[in-house]
């Protein structure tokens, strides 16, 4: 899928936050993004596929997190909120 076609279906998605990152990607302003691999992007398996692949060849660097760094986070909140 061409940038103007995976842009043409985010559009019609009404998908701005993601065609945002996207045009931040293309000005540079955009240099990394950290993602929970199990979860992804989207929803929709092959677009978040080819989301990320758009995003890597404009020069992101895609960093994939375990889910589990945000439940200790939260965790350590919680006791944070108990003292």
């Amino acid at each position: 899928m061409t940038t103007e076609e995976l842009m043409a279906v985010l559009e019609k998605k009404k998908m701005t936050d993601i065609i945002e990152l996207i045009e931040d990607a293309q000005t540079g302003d955009l240099e990394e993004l950290e993602l929970v691999e199990s979860l992804g992007l989207l929803m929709d398996q092959e677009l978040n596929r080819e989301v990320i692949q758009l995003l890597e060849s404009l020069g992101v660097a895609i960093v994939y997190v375990s889910g589990d760094e945000d439940e200790d986070e939260d965790e350590a909140d919680e006791e944070d909120d108990d003292q």
